[in-house]
């Protein structure tokens, strides 16, 4: 059996891919990067690992447990100042719910409903 080694990516579709852009780039800022794909897309990289938005026409989704937002499928990302992007979210309009374990972490959804962990994670290791 192949050791998995590296994480390397994970995809998410939008319907919209101009607005998730504006959410990934501009509100979480997540360096885009270059793509040489001939369907429509954005990819970002965060450290060694990559961020790939697929646009889609339609987009199946499954119910969210809006009151504890951590408790659904999502994608988590380390940051250094969590304060910083609790008031860049709401200021776009975006609900913010902070972790219920008390921890420094908060959740909120993109633009197509993805719920999206934000926290500060020590030595890269959630505690």
């Amino acid at each position: 059996m192949m050791p998995i080694t590296k994480f390397l990516h994970a995809a998410l579709l939008v319907t919209n891919l101009e607005q998730a852009q504006h959410f990934y780039g501009t509100v979480l800022g997540l360096p885009e990067i270059e793509r040489n794909l001939k369907y429509p897309g954005a990819w970002y990289q965060v450290g060694e690992f990559q961020f790939h938005l697929i646009a889609c026409p339609t987009v199946p989704h499954s119910e969210v447990n809006r009151e504890k937002l951590g408790q659904n499928r999502h994608l988590a990302f380390a940051v250094t100042d969590l304060e910083i992007l609790k008031i860049r979210l709401e200021a776009e309009g975006y609900a913010v719910q902070m972790s219920a374990s008390g921890r420094p972490a908060l959740f909120t959804q993109d633009p197509e409903g993805n719920v999206i962990e934000l926290g500060v994670f020590a030595g890269g290791a959630q505690q």
